[in-house]
């Protein structure tokens, strides 16, 4: 995520990911840190600012998404369509917290 998104979930008391844009379909968390470290340094996505933030979710909730790849890479994401998003938000145990970050 970039400082915006930063702003937002911090705004929201870090419980929280921000409503997506109204292009924007789903939201994706990626499940492999490594290629979510990855993709922050090399994706220049959101800005010069970029941050890897880790956050954990009820066990049970989750089973209702898929996961699949995106861009050809074998890293797993979770596919939350923009409308689950509040409900998504609502199983999310503990904080989301920045766990790296990249300029």
């Amino acid at each position: 995520m970039g400082q915006q998104g930063l702003r937002l979930v911090r705004e929201a008391g870090g419980r929280r990911w921000p409503a997506l844009r109204p292009h924007q379909t789903h939201f994706f968390p990626m499940l492999d840190e490594d290629f979510a470290i990855r993709a922050a340094q090399n994706w220049n996505l959101f800005g010069p600012v970029r941050y890897v933030a880790r956050f954990h979710v009820e066990t049970g909730f989750l089973g209702r998404y898929s996961t699949r790849s995106f861009g050809g890479s074998a890293a797993p994401m979770l596919w939350v369509a923009a409308e689950e998003l509040d409900e998504f938000n609502a199983h999310i145990v503990g904080s989301i917290e920045v766990v790296h970050e990249f300029r």
